[in-house]
Protein backbone atom coordinates (compact mmCIF):
# COMPACT_ATOMS: atom_id res chain seq x y z
CA UNK A 1 0.00 0.00 0.00
CA UNK A 2 1.30 3.60 -0.64
CA UNK A 3 -0.26 6.44 0.42
CA UNK A 4 2.08 8.97 -1.58
CA UNK A 5 2.66 8.80 -5.19
CA UNK A 6 5.05 11.17 -7.01
CA UNK A 7 6.66 12.96 -3.52
CA UNK A 8 8.97 15.54 -4.49
CA UNK A 9 9.32 17.22 -1.14
CA UNK A 10 13.12 18.85 -0.70
CA UNK A 11 13.58 17.78 3.03
CA UNK A 12 17.62 19.19 2.99
CA UNK A 13 16.30 22.46 1.87
CA UNK A 14 14.59 22.57 5.28
CA UNK A 15 17.61 21.48 7.06
CA UNK A 16 18.01 24.81 9.41
CA UNK A 17 14.04 24.24 10.03
CA UNK A 18 15.19 21.17 11.10
CA UNK A 19 18.11 22.49 13.14
CA UNK A 20 15.98 24.77 15.08
CA UNK A 21 13.47 22.71 15.83
CA UNK A 22 16.02 20.23 17.27
CA UNK A 23 18.03 23.05 19.16
CA UNK A 24 15.53 24.24 21.06
CA UNK A 25 13.81 20.98 22.32
CA UNK A 26 17.17 19.17 23.28
CA UNK A 27 18.13 22.75 25.00
CA UNK A 28 15.20 23.48 26.90
CA UNK A 29 15.34 19.65 28.08
CA UNK A 30 18.87 19.62 29.05
CA UNK A 31 18.35 23.16 30.99
CA UNK A 32 15.31 21.47 32.84
CA UNK A 33 17.76 18.63 33.69
CA UNK A 34 20.42 20.84 35.05
CA UNK A 35 18.88 23.60 36.52
CA UNK A 36 15.22 23.12 36.83
CA UNK A 37 13.35 20.05 37.48
CA UNK A 38 16.16 17.63 37.25
CA UNK A 39 15.60 14.21 36.12
CA UNK A 40 13.01 12.74 38.70
CA UNK A 41 14.25 9.06 39.70
CA UNK A 42 11.85 6.57 40.52
CA UNK A 43 12.41 4.13 43.74
CA UNK A 44 13.92 1.65 41.69
CA UNK A 45 16.57 3.80 40.95
CA UNK A 46 17.06 6.16 44.09
CA UNK A 47 15.76 3.34 46.80
CA UNK A 48 12.75 3.91 49.46
CA UNK A 49 9.94 2.14 50.06
CA UNK A 50 6.46 2.09 48.16
CA UNK A 51 3.10 1.52 49.85
CA UNK A 52 0.21 0.69 47.73
CA UNK A 53 -3.41 1.81 49.43
CA UNK A 54 -7.04 1.23 48.81
CA UNK A 55 -9.59 4.31 49.32
CA UNK A 56 -13.43 3.74 49.51
CA UNK A 57 -14.14 6.99 48.17
CA UNK A 58 -11.93 8.50 45.39
CA UNK A 59 -8.40 9.91 46.71
CA UNK A 60 -7.48 13.33 46.98
CA UNK A 61 -3.92 13.52 45.98
CA UNK A 62 -3.44 17.03 46.89
CA UNK A 63 -5.22 16.46 50.55
CA UNK A 64 -3.20 13.00 50.89
CA UNK A 65 0.46 14.98 50.18
CA UNK A 66 -0.57 17.94 52.59
CA UNK A 67 -1.11 15.19 55.36
CA UNK A 68 1.93 13.50 54.70
CA UNK A 69 3.40 16.93 55.23
CA UNK A 70 1.93 17.35 58.34
CA UNK A 71 3.13 14.14 59.47
CA UNK A 72 6.89 14.87 58.65
CA UNK A 73 7.11 12.88 55.81
CA UNK A 74 8.17 15.79 53.18
CA UNK A 75 9.77 13.59 50.51
CA UNK A 76 6.64 11.63 49.72
CA UNK A 77 5.70 11.13 46.44
CA UNK A 78 2.19 10.14 45.94
CA UNK A 79 0.79 9.08 42.62
CA UNK A 80 -2.83 7.51 41.43
CA UNK A 81 -2.75 3.48 40.58
CA UNK A 82 -5.21 1.95 38.66
CA UNK A 83 -8.11 2.77 36.77
CA UNK A 84 -10.49 3.16 39.57
CA UNK A 85 -8.84 6.19 41.23
CA UNK A 86 -9.35 4.36 44.13
CA UNK A 87 -5.50 3.54 44.55
CA UNK A 88 -2.43 5.53 45.23
CA UNK A 89 1.23 4.54 45.74
CA UNK A 90 3.04 6.61 48.28
CA UNK A 91 6.99 6.82 47.88
CA UNK A 92 9.26 7.30 50.81
CA UNK A 93 12.77 8.08 50.47
CA UNK A 94 14.38 5.06 52.58
CA UNK A 95 18.19 3.99 53.72
CA UNK A 96 16.86 1.44 55.86
CA UNK A 97 16.25 -1.88 53.74
CA UNK A 98 15.36 -3.74 57.19
CA UNK A 99 12.02 -5.33 57.99
CA UNK A 100 11.47 -2.22 60.90
CA UNK A 101 12.15 0.12 58.51
CA UNK A 102 9.52 -0.96 56.11
CA UNK A 103 7.30 -1.80 59.21
CA UNK A 104 7.73 2.23 60.01
CA UNK A 105 6.97 3.50 56.99
CA UNK A 106 4.09 1.79 56.58
CA UNK A 107 2.45 3.07 60.31
CA UNK A 108 3.83 6.24 59.12
CA UNK A 109 1.37 6.28 56.43
CA UNK A 110 -0.95 4.65 58.12
CA UNK A 111 -1.14 7.79 60.87
CA UNK A 112 -0.80 10.85 58.34
CA UNK A 113 -4.08 9.57 56.62
CA UNK A 114 -5.90 8.43 59.52
CA UNK A 115 -4.92 12.51 60.90
CA UNK A 116 -6.25 13.56 57.54
CA UNK A 117 -9.55 11.75 58.13
CA UNK A 118 -9.65 13.30 61.61
CA UNK A 119 -9.99 9.75 63.22
CA UNK A 120 -7.15 9.47 65.18
CA UNK A 121 -8.03 11.70 67.79
CA UNK A 122 -11.85 10.24 67.76
CA UNK A 123 -10.76 6.68 68.38
CA UNK A 124 -8.12 6.86 69.91
CA UNK A 125 -7.18 3.94 71.40
CA UNK A 126 -9.75 1.62 69.11
CA UNK A 127 -8.46 -1.01 66.65
CA UNK A 128 -8.62 0.00 63.06
CA UNK A 129 -10.21 -2.56 61.17
CA UNK A 130 -9.20 -2.06 57.73
CA UNK A 131 -5.63 -2.06 58.50
CA UNK A 132 -5.53 -4.90 61.08
CA UNK A 133 -3.47 -7.56 60.55
CA UNK A 134 -4.12 -11.33 61.72
CA UNK A 135 -1.86 -11.21 65.07
CA UNK A 136 -3.03 -7.86 65.99
CA UNK A 137 -6.80 -8.64 65.16
CA UNK A 138 -6.12 -11.94 67.12
CA UNK A 139 -4.47 -10.18 70.34
CA UNK A 140 -7.39 -7.53 70.25
CA UNK A 141 -10.23 -10.26 70.73
CA UNK A 142 -7.97 -12.05 73.10
CA UNK A 143 -7.19 -9.26 75.17
CA UNK A 144 -11.16 -8.30 75.56
CA UNK A 145 -12.46 -11.92 75.64
CA UNK A 146 -16.25 -10.81 74.45
CA UNK A 147 -17.18 -14.86 74.25
CA UNK A 148 -15.62 -15.62 78.29
CA UNK A 149 -12.65 -18.26 76.98
CA UNK A 150 -10.28 -17.21 79.18
CA UNK A 151 -10.82 -20.10 81.41
CA UNK A 152 -11.01 -22.49 78.76
CA UNK A 153 -7.64 -22.41 77.68
CA UNK A 154 -8.71 -22.29 73.97
CA UNK A 155 -9.28 -19.09 73.87
CA UNK A 156 -6.00 -18.02 71.47
CA UNK A 157 -7.06 -20.59 68.94
CA UNK A 158 -10.90 -19.74 68.54
CA UNK A 159 -9.71 -15.69 68.41
CA UNK A 160 -7.34 -16.59 65.79
CA UNK A 161 -9.35 -18.42 64.16
CA UNK A 162 -12.15 -15.61 64.15
CA UNK A 163 -9.10 -13.00 62.92
CA UNK A 164 -8.48 -15.23 59.81
CA UNK A 165 -12.28 -15.64 59.05
CA UNK A 166 -12.97 -12.06 59.68
CA UNK A 167 -9.76 -10.65 57.59
CA UNK A 168 -10.40 -13.00 55.06
CA UNK A 169 -13.70 -11.68 54.30
CA UNK A 170 -12.61 -8.35 54.15
CA UNK A 171 -9.65 -9.27 51.91
CA UNK A 172 -11.18 -11.31 49.94
CA UNK A 173 -14.74 -10.52 49.74
CA UNK A 174 -14.91 -6.77 50.11
CA UNK A 175 -11.21 -6.13 48.15
CA UNK A 176 -9.50 -4.91 50.92
CA UNK A 177 -11.95 -2.16 53.27
CA UNK A 178 -15.19 -2.47 55.51
CA UNK A 179 -17.55 0.58 53.92
CA UNK A 180 -19.78 -0.35 57.22
CA UNK A 181 -19.49 -2.24 60.16
CA UNK A 182 -23.19 -4.49 59.88
CA UNK A 183 -20.82 -6.12 57.01
CA UNK A 184 -19.40 -8.14 59.57
CA UNK A 185 -22.38 -10.03 60.26
CA UNK A 186 -22.58 -13.41 60.01
CA UNK A 187 -19.05 -13.35 59.73
CA UNK A 188 -17.89 -13.90 63.01
CA UNK A 189 -19.59 -15.03 66.61
CA UNK A 190 -22.30 -12.29 67.58
CA UNK A 191 -20.33 -11.15 70.47
CA UNK A 192 -16.98 -10.84 68.53
CA UNK A 193 -18.93 -8.78 66.49
CA UNK A 194 -20.63 -6.61 69.07
CA UNK A 195 -17.16 -6.34 70.46
CA UNK A 196 -15.75 -4.95 66.88
CA UNK A 197 -18.36 -2.38 66.90
CA UNK A 198 -17.37 -1.18 70.12
CA UNK A 199 -13.73 -1.44 70.36
CA UNK A 200 -12.83 -0.67 66.44
CA UNK A 201 -13.29 1.76 63.65
CA UNK A 202 -13.11 1.94 60.18
CA UNK A 203 -10.97 4.30 58.70
CA UNK A 204 -11.49 3.94 55.16
CA UNK A 205 -8.14 3.07 53.60
CA UNK A 206 -6.57 -0.19 53.42
CA UNK A 207 -2.52 -0.37 52.80
CA UNK A 208 -2.78 -4.00 50.55
CA UNK A 209 0.99 -4.00 49.74
CA UNK A 210 4.58 -2.59 50.92
CA UNK A 211 7.86 -2.90 49.37
CA UNK A 212 11.31 -1.58 50.08
CA UNK A 213 14.59 -0.91 47.37
CA UNK A 214 17.78 -0.67 49.52
CA UNK A 215 20.22 2.38 47.96
CA UNK A 216 22.60 0.14 46.78
CA UNK A 217 20.19 -1.99 45.15
CA UNK A 218 19.03 1.77 42.94
CA UNK A 219 22.33 2.46 42.20
CA UNK A 220 22.89 -0.82 40.59
CA UNK A 221 20.26 -0.30 38.75
CA UNK A 222 20.88 2.92 37.49
CA UNK A 223 24.41 1.66 36.62
CA UNK A 224 22.74 -1.08 34.99
CA UNK A 225 20.55 0.66 32.67
CA UNK A 226 23.04 3.68 31.69
CA UNK A 227 25.11 0.65 30.11
CA UNK A 228 22.62 -1.17 28.86
CA UNK A 229 21.42 2.30 26.79
CA UNK A 230 25.41 2.42 26.03
CA UNK A 231 26.16 -0.97 24.78
CA UNK A 232 22.92 -1.07 22.46
CA UNK A 233 24.41 2.52 21.02
CA UNK A 234 27.78 0.66 20.84
CA UNK A 235 26.02 -2.29 19.19
CA UNK A 236 23.99 -0.39 16.32
CA UNK A 237 27.16 1.46 15.49
CA UNK A 238 29.02 -1.55 14.71
CA UNK A 239 26.85 -3.39 12.90
CA UNK A 240 26.22 -0.24 10.93
CA UNK A 241 30.09 0.19 9.91
CA UNK A 242 29.91 -3.33 8.79
CA UNK A 243 26.38 -3.18 7.34
CA UNK A 244 26.97 0.06 5.26
CA UNK A 245 30.02 2.52 6.11
CA UNK A 246 31.22 3.92 9.21
CA UNK A 247 29.40 7.33 8.71
CA UNK A 248 26.28 6.07 8.26
CA UNK A 249 26.61 3.90 11.81
CA UNK A 250 28.07 7.43 13.14
CA UNK A 251 24.97 9.43 11.79
CA UNK A 252 22.36 6.99 13.03
CA UNK A 253 23.79 7.21 16.84
CA UNK A 254 23.75 10.65 17.13
CA UNK A 255 19.83 10.35 15.36
CA UNK A 256 19.34 7.85 18.13
CA UNK A 257 21.58 10.00 20.92
CA UNK A 258 19.22 12.94 19.67
CA UNK A 259 16.03 11.12 20.44
CA UNK A 260 16.68 9.74 23.57
CA UNK A 261 18.32 13.18 24.70
CA UNK A 262 14.76 14.82 23.82
CA UNK A 263 12.82 12.07 25.37
CA UNK A 264 14.80 12.04 28.91
CA UNK A 265 14.06 15.66 28.87
CA UNK A 266 10.60 15.85 28.00
CA UNK A 267 10.22 13.85 31.22
CA UNK A 268 12.66 16.18 33.16
CA UNK A 269 9.96 19.31 31.48
CA UNK A 270 7.09 17.31 32.47
CA UNK A 271 8.40 16.21 35.76
CA UNK A 272 7.65 12.71 35.63
CA UNK A 273 9.62 9.70 36.70
CA UNK A 274 12.21 7.37 35.37
CA UNK A 275 11.48 3.88 36.29
CA UNK A 276 12.63 0.93 34.92
CA UNK A 277 9.72 0.53 32.78
CA UNK A 278 10.69 4.02 31.27
CA UNK A 279 14.28 2.83 30.48
CA UNK A 280 12.81 -0.72 28.53
CA UNK A 281 10.72 2.43 26.84
CA UNK A 282 13.74 4.23 25.82
CA UNK A 283 15.91 0.65 24.58
CA UNK A 284 12.70 0.28 22.46
CA UNK A 285 12.69 3.65 21.08
CA UNK A 286 16.09 3.19 20.06
CA UNK A 287 15.42 0.19 18.10
CA UNK A 288 12.70 1.62 16.37
CA UNK A 289 14.63 4.35 15.78
CA UNK A 290 17.27 2.79 14.54
CA UNK A 291 14.94 0.68 11.88
CA UNK A 292 13.54 3.49 10.72
CA UNK A 293 17.18 4.69 10.32
CA UNK A 294 18.65 1.91 8.37
CA UNK A 295 15.05 1.84 6.09
CA UNK A 296 16.04 5.45 4.69
CA UNK A 297 20.33 4.23 4.59
CA UNK A 298 19.39 1.07 2.95
CA UNK A 299 17.33 3.37 -0.03
CA UNK A 300 20.00 5.70 0.28
CA UNK A 301 22.35 3.45 -0.75
CA UNK A 302 20.29 1.30 -3.60
CA UNK A 303 19.85 4.54 -4.93
CA UNK A 304 23.65 5.64 -4.97
CA UNK A 305 24.16 2.16 -6.88
CA UNK A 306 21.69 3.60 -10.18
CA UNK A 307 22.48 7.21 -10.26
CA UNK A 308 26.18 7.04 -9.49
CA UNK A 309 26.60 11.04 -11.45
CA UNK A 310 23.53 12.27 -9.69
CA UNK A 311 24.09 14.69 -6.83
CA UNK A 312 23.93 13.36 -3.34
CA UNK A 313 21.56 15.73 -2.15
CA UNK A 314 19.09 14.79 -4.94
CA UNK A 315 19.44 11.42 -3.86
CA UNK A 316 18.70 11.39 -0.66
CA UNK A 317 15.51 13.83 -0.66
CA UNK A 318 14.61 10.90 -3.59
CA UNK A 319 15.13 8.02 -1.24
CA UNK A 320 13.63 10.05 1.89
CA UNK A 321 10.11 10.50 -0.43
CA UNK A 322 10.63 7.36 -1.49
CA UNK A 323 10.29 5.88 1.84
CA UNK A 324 7.74 8.19 3.16
CA UNK A 325 4.69 5.86 2.56
CA UNK A 326 6.47 3.27 4.76
CA UNK A 327 7.16 5.86 7.45
CA UNK A 328 3.45 6.98 7.76
CA UNK A 329 2.17 3.65 7.84
CA UNK A 330 4.84 2.06 10.57
CA UNK A 331 4.99 5.44 12.49
CA UNK A 332 1.50 6.37 12.44
CA UNK A 333 0.03 3.08 13.57
CA UNK A 334 2.71 2.35 16.16
CA UNK A 335 1.50 5.83 17.29
CA UNK A 336 -1.84 5.16 17.36
CA UNK A 337 -1.45 1.88 19.61
CA UNK A 338 0.90 3.80 21.88
CA UNK A 339 -1.13 6.50 22.48
CA UNK A 340 -3.76 4.59 23.67
CA UNK A 341 -1.56 2.56 25.59
CA UNK A 342 -1.20 6.10 27.16
CA UNK A 343 -4.92 7.59 27.33
CA UNK A 344 -6.12 3.89 28.43
CA UNK A 345 -3.62 2.18 30.58
CA UNK A 346 -3.34 3.15 33.93
CA UNK A 347 -0.68 5.14 35.56
CA UNK A 348 1.18 2.18 35.72
CA UNK A 349 1.87 2.23 32.08
CA UNK A 350 1.87 5.80 32.05
CA UNK A 351 5.79 6.25 32.10
CA UNK A 352 6.25 3.67 29.64
CA UNK A 353 3.63 4.50 27.00
CA UNK A 354 4.78 8.27 27.34
CA UNK A 355 8.07 7.89 26.49
CA UNK A 356 7.01 5.86 23.44
CA UNK A 357 4.78 8.23 22.44
CA UNK A 358 7.57 11.14 22.79
CA UNK A 359 10.13 8.85 20.94
CA UNK A 360 8.10 7.52 17.87
CA UNK A 361 7.35 11.29 17.30
CA UNK A 362 10.96 12.13 17.44
CA UNK A 363 12.44 8.71 16.34
CA UNK A 364 10.54 9.17 12.84
CA UNK A 365 11.64 12.76 12.70
CA UNK A 366 15.23 12.01 13.45
CA UNK A 367 15.79 9.28 10.58
CA UNK A 368 14.28 12.30 8.20
CA UNK A 369 15.83 15.51 9.72
CA UNK A 370 18.57 14.41 11.33
CA UNK A 371 20.42 11.31 10.13
CA UNK A 372 19.95 12.02 6.57
CA UNK A 373 21.31 15.24 6.45
CA UNK A 374 24.56 14.79 8.28
CA UNK A 375 25.43 12.14 5.76
CA UNK A 376 24.98 15.35 3.13
CA UNK A 377 27.07 17.76 5.54
CA UNK A 378 30.12 14.79 5.83
CA UNK A 379 29.85 14.73 2.09
CA UNK A 380 30.21 18.62 1.81
CA UNK A 381 32.73 18.61 4.19
CA UNK A 382 34.95 16.17 2.82
CA UNK A 383 34.62 17.59 -0.89
CA UNK A 384 35.79 21.00 0.40
CA UNK A 385 38.94 19.17 2.02
CA UNK A 386 39.50 18.16 -1.63
CA UNK A 387 38.57 14.04 -0.35
CA UNK A 388 37.37 11.30 -2.77
CA UNK A 389 33.54 10.70 -1.68
CA UNK A 390 32.80 8.83 1.24
CA UNK A 391 29.36 7.25 0.09
CA UNK A 392 29.97 4.82 -2.69
CA UNK A 393 27.21 2.90 -3.35
CA UNK A 394 28.72 -0.37 -1.79
CA UNK A 395 28.45 -3.77 -2.19
CA UNK A 396 25.31 -5.51 -2.51
CA UNK A 397 24.19 -7.39 0.54
CA UNK A 398 24.30 -10.90 0.35
CA UNK A 399 20.88 -12.78 0.99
Amino acid sequence: MELFRGVNVDWLGKKWYFLAFSLVFSVSGILSILFWHHIKLGVDFRGGTLIYVQFEQPADTDKIRQATDRAGLHDARIQSYGTSKHQVIISLAQKETQDAALDAGRQAIVAALNANAGSAAANQGKLDLDNAGKAALAQFLEQSDPEQLASTGGASQRYAQQAAAILDHRDRDLGGIFSRMDQLNGVADPAVVAQLKQGAYLSGFHVFNQEIIGPQVGALLRQQALLATLYSLAGMLVYLWFRFELIYGVAAVVAVFHDTLITVGAFSLFDKEITLTVIAAILTLIGYSMNDTIVVFDRIRENLRISRRENLTSVVNRSINQTLSRTVLTSGLTFLTVLSLYVFGGEVLRGFSFALVIGILIGTYSSIAVAAPMLVAYQDWRAKRGKRAALPAGKRAKA
